[in-house]
Formats: structure tokens, C-alpha cells, sequence
């Protein structure tokens, strides 16, 4: 099959996606906008879990090993970055499959988003992981540290603040009740021995007439929140973990210095749905939990200039009549606004549909994307551009003027970090900046 294909994205949907193709045959081109490709399994997950990411890495590295693959870092894709959509189909691609991760993030729009002290999960997951340029940024994270959501994010911001920086309080804050919490039971293992658990047991009785008329059951939900303690790691600091339930953040107070010093919430009981389900209703009387830093968890979102039609939700929008479907399931770019597919663009992972955060379903869905893009590419036939799209690409890359990395340069930076972490006597070395990866591949 002589044909060439642009994915972009080179975190597990992505590789995972080249990957199919290449086994088909297919020459790709894998466009990444970070220097190391990864993704969620490099700058994701929780900086400690050396053996999944150590796993990770050797599929990746066997992926990108086939010769059919060529890797394009530190290239940005979008109307104001390095390379458009429109110029990648000029290259002669014969198709785009995007697997972009969550490029922005999502605010609630509160009063006092500003103030020092607030800061949203991904980028401190990303400060952690050491991504730069979050890696190089500082983070003024107080004593007592307020956390807007319940799901695995909120863990994992909880994790760190409890086991690595053993602040003295995290508070977990959420508008609905106990049992609409969405983090596992194996992520709460995590912090699961700091729970204040009369504080606990305080929480499940406030809330109970709510949730017994909404139809739930609160020794149910309290049930599944202790199950975490039987095989919880043992505590190593003495901070508090606990949950205010039923309460909507309204506003971050500061003080006179723009230093967070509350976070304002509105008390809620919950109302249920036509057809199932609950939702959040405002009481309208109010409190101030005594916290210094605010830190949203609420779920991210795609790059609203990236170059491709969003939907009614501000996502990538997606067919709803897919002429390739895989499992009953849309990867086909739309237009809302003529009601047509934007020919030869495809979604998976992230850029398809919220990821749940697990590398298997960012895989499968990666794979699925990629069936669907050669669902297509097999109706071509003749029509197939006959250019070498990757060396088209190669050139208006080369005129950039900015180091562009190569499958070669990474396997360098990755036998220096390797040999770092191997001196140090270390699980895992990074370097913490783009210059030094750079310099380290003699790209600088």
C-alpha cells in the first residue's frame, strides 16, 4: 500500500495507532508537540510508578522501531503553531488521524482564579512528571490545600500533596454527594491511611437525608470509600485527608496580597434527573473553607485553535453518520456547520473523546482509529497521492528554524537519561528542560 499518514500525537493512542499502520504497510509520519513521546505514560501517570512506565517504554520502543515510522518532536500542530492541517494534506498525506492529549484546561470561571495559589491539576501532574515547561515553573503550594473534584485527578493532586509534600490538610470538595465520587478504589490506596475518618463519618451523616431522597445509599457509598483501607500503603506524614460533600465552589478569596486564603462554596442538595440520574441544585446559603491553596480538577479540553470544527461542547466533533465505523463507533473529523465529514481526518483517544486516564483504553481506541483511517485509505485506490508526503514534510520542517527531534535523537536522549539515572543509582532520571534534552542530542 503505497500510501502515507500524518498522526498526530505520540502519547499510547498514538503509538499504538502508528503502529497498526505501519504494520500494514503504511509509511507514517508521528507528530509529537513534546521533545520524548509518551504522552499520558511519560507525563501522565504518577511520577513514581517506575515499573508500569518502565513497561510502557519498551512497547513504545518497539512500536517506533519499525523503519515504515518516522518521528517528527518538538513540532507543534495548530493554526498558530509550527505546521497547520491544511499544510500537512498539502504535503500529500493521504490521511490525518489526530491523537492529541487535552491541550487547555477547564475553569470554572470563579472570582479569584487569579489570586496565587490556584492552579489547575494537569499542570502540576505535568510539574512533577517534569514536562517542561512545567517542570522549570514554581508552585506555591500552602499547608491546607482545597481539591475541586473526586475523581482519579483529585487522587493523584492528593497523592503528592500528602505523601510528597506532607502538606497538613487536603480537602477534597464536591457538589454532589458520596456516592457520585469517581476515583478506584486502588488509586484511594494511595492516601487512603491519611482519611480523618471521623471527619468521615461527620460528612456521610450531613449528607444522608439527601442522599436517601435522591435514592441512593450513603453506607453503601460510605462503605466503598473505607474499602481502601484494607490494603491502603501506610501513611508517612501526618496529613489529614478529608471530603466536604454537597458544596459548589462560588469564589477564591484572597488577601491583601493576592495569597488565597478561602475557598467561598455554596451549600447543594441533589434533585433527580428525567430519566435517571442526579443533579446538583444551590441552596443559597454559603460558607468559607480556611484553605491557601485551590487547585481544580475538573477535567481538561482540546486546543480550540487547533485547525479542526468543534461542537455544541467545544470538542472535536465527530460524525454522526461515520461512513467507517469501528464497534458502532464515529472516528471520522465533522463540520457541523455544512453537515460533512472533513475528509481523510480521523479522532481517537484524547482527541475523540475524554480519556478515562487508563493507557489500555487510549490503546484500543488508538488501534480502532487507525481501522478506520485504512477503512478509508482502501477506497482510494488509484487516487492515493503519489508524493513522498514524509520528505515534503521534512522540508517545511527544515525551514523552521528550530531543532525538529527524530526517532535517532530521541534514542540518544534516552540512553543519556538511562546512563544519569544509572550513576545516581536512581529508578528514573529526566532532564528538567528542553535545553538540556536538546543540548544532550546536540540539537541546541
Amino acid at each position: 500500500m503505497n500510501t502515507h499518514v500524518a498522526v498526530i500525537g505520540a502519547g499510547p493512542a498514538g503509538i499504538f495507532a502508528a503502529k497498526t499502520l505501519t504494520n500494514a504497510g503504511i509509511k507514517v509520519a508521528l507528530i509529537n508537540r513534546d521533545i520524548k513521546p509518551g504522552g499520558l505514560a511519560e507525563y501522565g501517570i504518577y511520577h513514581n510508578k517506575y515499573k508500569m512506565k518502565s513497561g510502557l517504554r519498551k512497547q513504545f520502543k518497539k512500536a517506533l522501531g519499525d523503519e515504515n515510522l518516522h518521528y517528527f518532536g518538538n513540532v507543534v500542530v495548530g493554526e498558530e503553531g509550527d505546521i497547520t492541517i491544511a499544510a500537512l494534506k498539502q504535503a500529500g498525506f493521504d490521511a490525518i488521524l489526530v491523537t492529541v492529549g487535552a491541550q487547555g484546561t477547564k475553569w470554572l470561571g470563579l472570582p479569584g482564579e487569579d489570586l496565587r495559589g490556584v492552579y489547575h491539576a494537569k499542570d502540576l501532574v505535568y510539574h512533577y512528571n517534569k514536562l517542561p515547561p512545567y517542570s522549570q515553573q514554581a508552585f506555591e503550594i500552602g499547608k491546607r490545600v482545597a481539591l475541586i473534584g473526586v475523581g482519579n485527578v483529585m487522587v493523584d493532586i492528593a497523592h503528592w500533596s500528602i505523601r510528597d509534600l506532607k502538606v497538613d490538610e487536603v480537602v477534597a470538595v464536591a457538589r454532589r454527594g458520596p456516592a457520585d465520587v469517581k476515583f478506584t478504589k486502588k488509586e484511594l490506596e494511595h492516601v487512603a491511611s491519611n482519611l480523618d475518618l471521623k471527619a468521615l463519618d461527620t460528612e456521610i451523616e450531613r449528607t444522608k437525608p439527601v442522599l436517601k431522597a435522591a435514592g441512593q445509599d450513603p453506607s453503601a457509598a460510605k462503605a466503598f470509600i473505607l474499602s481502601a483501607l484494607e490494603n491502603a500503603e501506610p501513611a508517612i506524614s501526618d496529613s489529614t485527608f478529608r471530603f466536604d460533600f454537597l458544596a459548589s465552589p462560588q469564589r477564591i478569596v484572597g488577601d491583601e496580597t493576592g495569597k488565597v486564603i478561602g475557598l467561598e462554596v455554596e451549600e447543594t442538595t441533589l434533585e433527580l434527573r428525567d430519566g435517571g440520574g442526579t443533579k446538583s441544585i444551590g441552596l443559597g446559603k454559603t460558607r468559607v473553607i480556611d484553605v491557601d491553596t485551590v487547585v481544580f480538577c475538573i477535567g481538561d479540553r482540546v486546543d480550540q485553535n487547533f485547525g479542526l470544527p468543534l461542537d455544541k461542547w467545544q470538542e472535536f466533533a465527530k460524525h454522526p453518520h461515520p461512513q467507517f465505523p469501528v464497534d458502532e463507533t464515529s472516528y471520522e473529523a465533522y463540520n457541523p456547520e455544512n453537515d460533512e465529514w472533513v475528509e481523510g481526518i480521523f479522532l481517537a483517544g484524547w482527541a475523540r473523546e475524554a480519556s478515562s486516564g487508563l493507557v489500555g483504553s487510549a490503546r484500543k481506541d488508538g488501534t480502532n482509529g487507525a481501522n478506520a483511517a485504512r477503512s478509508y485509505l482502501e477506497t482510494l485506490g488509484g487516487k492515493s497521492a503519489q508524493t513522498d508526503a514524509v520528505a515534503a514534510l521534512q522540508a517545511a520542517l527544515d525551514k523552521l528554524g528550530k531543532p525538529v527531534v527524530s526517532k535517532e535523537d530521541w534514542q540518544r536522549l534516552e540512553l543519556a537519561e538511562t546512563a544519569k539515572a544509572a550513576e545516581s543509582n536512581l529508578e528514573e532520571f529526566k532532564f528538567a528542560s528542553n535545553e538540556e534534552m536538546l543540548a544532550v542530542m546536540a540539537l541546541d
